[in-house]
């Protein structure tokens, strides 16, 4: 494939995008030569988050905030952008130097139906945010399919819009996202990718900065949904593993981490963190046995559960 032939779209959902937003403008216009198209596709924002994508020349597309889904969203953004390659990028992620074009070029091999960049923290990373990149975005590129599971497990269908692109006529022919899906959109689309004979990249010389430093609370509402998730899709685990297995080798290469960078102090609250995600997690592998009332509260995605009823 002659990816200097290929049209590049860019599709971001945004929500009151906050003081990183201007930033990724900055790093997309110092990038405008390397794609043709943005697309931002807005959810009822009330700061400047539209006045600012308008200013720099970027299309905008806005749906009222109840009809926001991780699956949905996107997919109006691949049928809105009609690019070759659809890049997606988080409100919060901020593409350095070439990112754009060093990730389009993963389509130099026609296989591929999905690429994720390498995620850098940012400059306000805590050392438990550090780790967490470090841990899932390693410097070496490689290339998964199918049959990688039975070395790698669950990282096989493994993939992040937070930064990502695709190929708009492999995701049309697989079926795109879950119009309806709590989480992790991308690795149900990668996870059937794999399963229909593509492959996945992992372009690790493609890189933004984009991390988080969330509380307990905060992990214990994003782990309820990624359980959520895992519970509604288990063929994803029935098929490449379960999660538990990578939480242990996480859990012991952050505290090595925290040890080895002298961050001591931080380890207890390693703990917390990690207790919190693991009670989250397994409340949201039985949410069918809690009154709805109390998995919406436990949720960090509200919207979504307006759709289950």
């Amino acid at each position: 494939m002659n990816i200097n032939k290929l049209t590049i779209g860019i599709v971001i959902p945004t929500y009151n995008a906050g003081s990183l937003w201007q930033k990724v403008i900055e790093a997309l216009q110092a990038q405008r030569s390397d794609f043709d198209k943005i697309l931002i596709i807005d959810s009822g924002s009330v700061d400047d988050t539209i006045t600012i994508a308008r200013r720099a020349g970027f299309a905008v597309e806005q749906i009222p905030s109840s009809e926001f889904n991780h699956g949905a969203t996107r997919n109006l953004g691949v049928q809105k952008i009609d690019c070759d390659i659809v890049v997606f990028l988080t409100q919060d992620a901020i593409p350095v130097g070439k990112a754009i074009s060093l990730i389009a070029k993963a389509f130099d091999n026609e296989r591929i139906a999905i690429a994720y960049g390498r995620q850098l923290p940012h400059d306000d990373a805590t050392p438990i945010s550090q780790h967490a990149r470090l841990f899932n975005y390693k410097k070496e590129r490689y290339i998964y399919e199918l049959h990688d599971k039975n070395k790698h497990g669950i990282k096989t269908a493994f993939a992040s819009n937070s930064f990502s692109a695709y190929s708009r006529k492999t995701f049309i022919e697989i079926g795109g996202f879950c119009n309806n899906i709590i989480f992790a959109e991308d690795m149900y689309f990668t996870a059937k990718a794999l399963l229909s004979g593509y492959k996945v990249c992992y372009a690790a010389e493609a890189t933004c900065k984009h991390s988080h430093n969330y509380s307990p609370i905060e992990e214990f509402r994003r782990y309820f949904d990624i359980g959520v998730f895992h519970k509604n899709e288990s063929w994803i685990s029935k098929t490449f593993g379960k999660l538990q297995g990578e939480g242990i080798k996480y859990i012991l290469s952050e505290l090595f981490f925290l040890w080895k960078q002298r961050n001591i102090l931080w380890i207890p609250a390693a703990f917390v963190n990690n207790f919190f995600r693991l009670l989250g997690y397994n409340l949201g592998l039985s949410y069918k046995k809690l009154p709805q009332k109390l998995a919406v509260r436990f949720s960090s995605n509200k919207t979504y559960w307006s759709r289950t009823q």
